[in-house]
């Protein structure tokens, strides 16, 4: 279980919204739609009110925490000689190209590709212009 939580590993901490900011208040609502077994398409649909972007962002940040607590749990399982490729089964394979290292579509091995995906995944959603977090207070709730 060492390997799973190793920083230098594939696993990343959760990102968090900070309690008090109106994401906050959108990510548990969020939280508490999906873990309630109702219908995933009014899970999804923004609240009235809500702004768009906000509640994208939120759902994007939480897809990217559960994806990498997944991948964190099998990891361990797919090395470079078990898996010498990212595949999407024998049809696709997928290759890296970030126009700084990989300059062209690069064949690699699954978890080299899986870590550079999450860094570069990282990178987009702590990038303040595309997922800016000084965003507003909590509207305070009329009792």
């Amino acid at each position: 279980l060492k390997q799973v939580f190793n920083k230098d590993k594939t696993f990343r901490p959760k990102r968090k919204f900070e309690p008090g900011t109106q994401r906050f208040e959108l990510h548990k609502r969020a939280q508490a739609s999906l873990n309630s077994g109702v219908d995933l398409k009014a899970a999804v649909q923004l609240p009235t009110g809500e702004d768009q972007n906000d509640w994208v962002a939120v759902h994007v940040v939480d897809f990217f925490n559960r994806i990498n607590l997944i991948y964190g749990t099998i990891c361990e399982f797919c090395t470079e000689r078990t898996c010498p490729v990212m595949s999407g089964g024998p049809k696709y394979e997928y290759r890296w190209q970030d126009d700084m290292k990989y300059k062209k579509p690069t064949a690699l091995p699954a978890p080299q590709y899986m870590n550079l995906l999450m860094d570069w995944i990282e990178v987009q959603i702590n990038n303040e212009n595309i997922f800016p977090t000084s965003v507003g207070k909590c509207k305070e709730e009329v009792l």
